[in-house]
């Protein structure tokens, strides 16, 4: 019971950091360990297990999908989500440079000790790197669409956000802003909209089994290679993390509210030194998470 409750903490973890724009879940999962399994176990929800399923051999099927990790991780997840989410908006909303000075201190963090899992570096992961942050950076700064919001689009929505979401750096939430269905969904969550919730993690299930499959190929084959691209996501992804903006663009929402929809980064100018703080805490914090982490591993 004390290592599931662990597990329902880093889901928790895992699950905190999906709803802020700009922040992936993956990351979490990285530094507290448990991203390999995570991706293996999600991998194994396929024809074999479903047919264990389906006759019932239901406690088989638990043993092959690693069902009690899984459901430590999708609890924790859960309850984070649908706790947190009003806290972060409002945080967002109120707080914003206090809330993205310790994400930009636990992203940096989190580039550094990902980077150190690579072993060996030459032009194939230095060019896996720089590929990686290009395409994380061009990502924050595109330009959020207006599209539509009926349910086959909240289906996609789900399906393409929950493969950012498992990845180290590109922010799933952030993914949602770029489609134009991120407070959309938010809304969805906080009225408890079950309709366009079930929708959405209808998408969201298609999408995690298929490209797991990809992920967990790619960390067997071409591991180094791989956690270069995913580092080089993480580093182009501090760019939406940096704590002090300048809004462009604003949008009001279904309670109008007008809220900030496209944003430029400026120099420092207000809780510097408060900023400086909680940057340094999110980078501690990845730090003793990361050693925790290790140590698990080495019991």
């Amino acid at each position: 019971m004390k290592g599931y409750s662990l597990l329902v903490l880093k889901g928790m973890g895992m699950g905190a950091a999906d709803v802020v724009p700009g922040v992936s879940g993956g990351t979490i999962a990285f530094i507290v360990g448990i991203y390999d399994e995570l991706i293996n176990s999600i991998k194994s929800i396929n024809k074999e297990s479903l047919k264990l399923f389906l006759t019932g051999k239901w406690r088989a099927f638990w043993q092959y999908i690693n069902g009690s990790f899984l459901f430590s991780i999708l609890s924790g997840i859960g309850i984070s989500i649908f706790s947190l989410a009003k806290v972060i908006t409002w945080l967002l909303t109120d707080h914003p440079v206090l809330v993205w000075s310790f994400f930009f201190g636990l992203v940096l963090a989190s580039t550094w000790f990902v980077g150190k899992d690579i072993k060996g570096w030459n032009w194939k992961t230095i060019l896996a790197f720089i590929a990686g942050a290009v395409i994380a950076y061009y990502i924050t700064v595109a330009t959020p669409s207006n599209t539509p919001s009926n349910l086959l689009f909240v289906f996609l929505c789900g399906a393409i956000a929950i493969c950012a979401m498992i990845l180290p750096g590109i922010s799933g939430s952030f993914i949602l802003v770029l489609l134009g269905k991120y407070f959309f969904i938010m809304e969805a969550v906080k009225n408890l909209r079950l309709v366009v919730l079930l929708f959405f993690a209808a998408g969201a299930c298609i999408g995690i089994t298929t490209f797991s499959r990809i992920l967990s190929y790619a960390l067997k084959k071409i591991r180094n290679i791989t956690l270069a691209v995913l580092t080089g996501f993480m580093l182009g992804s501090l760019n939406k993390v940096w704590p002090w903006k300048e809004t462009i663009e604003t949008y009001t929402d279904s309670h109008g509210v007008v809220k900030p929809l496209v944003e430029a980064n400026i120099l420092p100018n207000q809780y510097v030194w408060e900023a400086i703080a909680l940057m340094a805490v999110g980078f501690l914090a990845v730090y003793f998470l990361e050693k925790l982490s290790a140590k698990a591993t080495d019991k």
